[in-house]
């Protein structure tokens, strides 16, 4: 009887875990470029009082008794779908349409990796984010610059007074993982790459599996609303009927004590 209590124990901690996730993305639904995680979860070791295939009498056992323990969490993996594009016109907001990573260099030296456009420029006229990190490759606007034009490749390009045709000033690249779910979230929009992430190939939007950029338009969460609730709804139950196995247990280790009285 004292293994219910502790296998379920085990149960509500995982769903605790699950709420938890669950929060942090409906936290998030209006973080622009913010990525979903889902908790995962493994059943722990067996104790097994018969084997399945044991021999008895000259025959074998089909299934044998084995008795679990309960449930571990092993990840929270993040989801790296697509979110709804905004547009909002402003030429320093761009989004990705598809794959790949957006380069910023941290105040350490080290690079990280972002999914939300919305770029600003510093006191040097440097490409920014809203924490005032450089994009990388660092880009330049010109002061007197009157228009940014942004291509899908990731040309930037600028308009200056007297000219008639747009000058490139640079060019914006994009990152690619072979496994996207390893990055380590640092907050802020940020992630870093880890063993697990695999080393990124930078290169040009649009080429060789990485998405385009669209000038004009930000990257929302891609967090469901509504999935998330129906989420909700199945861990609370879930969470019930696991304290439920507790006070079963309860109850008839409480029987079982009465019977001598």
């Amino acid at each position: 009887m004292i293994r219910t209590l502790w296998t379920s124990a085990t149960g509500m901690q995982a769903q605790q875990l699950t709420i938890d996730t669950i929060a942090n993305n409906l936290a998030n639904v209006n973080t622009g470029g913010f990525k979903k995680s889902r908790a995962e979860f493994q059943d722990l070791m067996y104790e097994t009082l018969r084997s399945p295939g044991a021999p008895i009498g000259g025959s074998i056992v089909p299934s044998g008794i084995q008795i679990g323990h309960g449930v571990r969490p092993v990840s929270t993996q993040r989801e790296f779908s697509t979110g709804s594009l905004k547009n909002t016109n402003s030429p320093l907001d761009i989004a990705i349409e598809g794959n790949g990573f957006f380069q910023v260099v941290l105040p350490s030296g080290d690079m990280a990796y972002t999914r939300a456009g919305s770029f600003h420029l510093d006191s040097s006229g440097s490409m920014v984010t809203s924490d005032g990190y450089r994009i990388s490759p660092d880009i330049v606007i010109p002061n007197d610059a009157t228009s940014i034009s942004i291509e899908s490749d990731g040309t930037v390009s600028v308009l200056q007074p007297g000219q008639t045709s747009s000058t490139e000033v640079g060019t914006i690249e994009l990152a690619l993982f072979s496994n996207p779910g390893g990055l380590r979230a640092l907050g802020r929009n940020l992630f870093q790459e880890t063993d697990s992430s695999g080393v990124p190939t930078t290169g040009t939007p649009g080429q060789e599996g990485r998405g385009e950029v669209a000038q004009g338009f930000l990257e929302l969460s891609n967090v469901s609303v509504v999935d998330e609730m129906v989420q909700m709804i199945m861990t609370q139950r879930a969470y019930e009927l696991n304290a439920k196995s507790i006070q079963s247990a309860d109850q008839m280790m409480s029987q079982a004590n009465n019977l001598k009285r």
